[in-house]
């Protein structure tokens, strides 16, 4: 926060907490000292400085001395709220994307300061104890914003279209990276070269690394044709959109601003836009909804026809809220660790609203039936790779006895074989939904009850549970200590 606007704001938390003290209003206040009630609100609002002769008023009429009115310094009461204000964490929130003002955020915090630094202190030691870094805060602000604008912005929409036309990519799927390349080397001056295991070994992991100064982009060379392609056009996207806030390396080890994960997020977004021209893409899932039947080899034919990775086309799916008013949706992605058996959520977006599933940052394991988890258990044992595997089910979540379409592919974690990854989208299963998606009472579709994990999971003969319901039991011995204790005082 710029010193300025610190002074501006603890200046005006000082006269509002003083005024409230003496128990007067804006009136009082202003006819102590002979400023005009609007010139006060300023004040205390953060939004007004004033002269060296008004702020000698207002130290007179509030007993304190103009120094202390003035300094950094605020009262016991308020010294939390000082801390967070001179902290990173108020500069990082991308208030401006939400429509809100930083003033904004210091009223609602000065109405009643106690409760609100209580509050304040019992995140900053949640953020300690679970260890909660900068950029688990930027990725979820991000998501946030994603969600808020149902994970579409017309404007890198256009901007992908017009760079396709401009330099005549195919429009029906099958962008190659070889042009892609040539274009980033001819349009923008890039140098291309292999990230060189034996020089980098350490960097082995590391799809790609890019070196701003020379502009030389180094590409791991175990990337295949669809992931060089995709890692070509987001650095395009970069570029075109002018975005110059970035990580330097795919992967993201570590992100500094929330400004560099929306960066990275919008490059991304017009890689996927390249590749997969939306107008297309709409007329192919619009044949895909229509069937009466479903077919797995349908959804794979069409990552075939976009030579692009599974993670690339469902992203594609967020034109479904915008095309066919699909808007109540989840996206997930899943990975298996096969060497120690481990499953975990390391993506989501939920659209609309919060949707089950969702990701349980608590040790546990997740629903063994979830369509994700058992194609990727058909991967691990078929053992062929480069394989991927395309399914669909209609899951009833028990808890909310909400039913959701959903549709499934899982890939071999190349060029890392331990971590397989499935990725899928559950769709609310209304009536639009029923009416736009014409197979979606297949009866060859399978169906099952799930839940979010094991530990909380009442089912009793579930054949996959992978953990006891230890969770749900503590609940519900709870449950029935309360319903006792009620009755009993209620007797």
């Amino acid at each position: 926060m710029a010193k300025a606007q610190l002074l501006r704001i603890t200046l005006g938390l000082k006269v509002r907490q003083f005024r409230q003290e003496k128990g007067w209003n804006f009136d009082e206040l202003s006819r102590q000292t002979g400023i005009s009630t609007s010139y006060l609100n300023e004040i205390e609002k953060g939004k007004k400085y004033p002269q060296p002769a008004n702020l000698r008023k207002l130290a007179a009429a509030l007993d304190v001395t103009p120094d202390f009115l003035t300094s950094p310094e605020l009262t016991k009461q308020l010294a939390p709220l000082g801390q967070l204000l001179q902290s990173n964490f108020l500069n990082e929130l991308p208030l401006e994307l939400f429509g809100i003002e930083l003033q904004q955020v210091v009223e609602i915090i000065a109405r009643a300061p106690d409760r609100v630094n209580a509050f304040i202190s019992a995140l900053l030691e949640i953020a300690r104890n679970y260890a909660l870094r900068d950029e688990h805060f930027f990725f979820s602000a991000l998501r946030a914003y994603q969600e808020l604008r149902m994970n579409y912005f017309e404007e890198v929409e256009n901007a992908a279209e017009e760079f396709v036309r401009t330099h005549h990519l195919p429009d029906n799927g099958g962008v190659a990276a070889q042009p892609l390349a040539d274009l980033l080397i001819k349009n923008f001056a890039y140098r291309l070269e292999s990230l060189d295991p034996e020089k980098y070994p350490e960097l082995q992991n590391l799809r790609t690394v890019f070196v701003p100064k020379r502009r030389r982009l180094l590409l791991n060379p175990q990337l295949n044709e669809r992931q060089r392609a995709f890692y070509l056009a987001k650095e395009l996207g970069f570029n075109v959109l002018q975005l110059r806030e970035r990580p330097l390396c795919a992967g993201v080890l570590r992100v500094n601003t929330f400004e560099e994960a929306l960066n990275n997020y919008l490059a991304t977004y017009f890689s996927v836009a390249v590749l997969i021209n939306r107008h297309a893409f709409v007329r192919d899932i619009g044949a895909l909804f229509n069937q009466m039947t479903w077919n797995n080899q349908r959804l794979l034919h069409l990552i075939a026809k976009y030579q692009a990775s599974p993670e690339v086309l469902f992203q594609r799916f967020n034109l479904l809220s915008q095309e066919f008013g699909l808007s109540k949706m989840f996206f997930v992605r899943f990975v298996h660790d096969v060497s120690r058996d481990q499953f975990e959520i390391d993506k989501e977006l939920h659209l609309n609203r919060r949707h089950e599933p969702n990701a349980a940052a608590l040790n546990e394991h997740y629903c063994r039936r979830w369509i994700s988890l058992a194609l990727l258990r058909d991967l691990e044992s078929s053992n062929r790779q480069g394989e991927l595997r395309a399914g669909v089910q209609r899951a009833r979540f028990m808890d909310s006895d909400q039913e959701y379409l959903c549709l499934s592919v899982a890939k071999y974690g190349y060029p890392n074989p331990n971590r397989n990854v499935s990725i899928s989208i559950g769709i609310l299963l209304d009536e639009h939904t029923k009416r736009m998606i014409r197979f979606w009472n297949d009866p060859e579709i399978p169906r099952a009850i799930v839940n979010v994990t094991c530990e909380r999971c009442p089912i009793a003969d579930c054949r996959e549970r992978a953990a006891e319901p230890e969770q749900y039991r503590k609940k519900e011995a709870r449950r029935q200590m309360l319903d006792t204790l009620r009755k009993l005082t209620s007797s």
